[in-house]
């Protein structure tokens, strides 16, 4: 299923330019500040959110096995 979302997702960001602009839903604008927003603005916040989401992997990880840093 993931290998699928990512050819979806490479699918749909060929050809295009980073400073192509979209709309956001109306809930999704409120979060973000705006409702219109580049693919740049939308693959950078992916980036943070992914890294977000290894952050609080990480933290898992220690409170099980106790190893910290790299």
């Amino acid at each position: 299923m993931w290998r699928r979302e990512v050819a979806v997702s490479k699918e749909l960001c060929a050809g295009r330019s980073l400073d192509d602009v979209g709309r956001l839903s109306e809930p999704e604008a409120g979060v973000a500040g705006s409702a219109e927003v580049s693919l740049r603005w939308i693959l950078v916040h992916l980036i943070e959110e992914y890294a977000r989401h290894n952050g609080h992997a990480d933290l898992l990880r220690e409170g099980i096995d106790g190893v910290t840093g790299p």
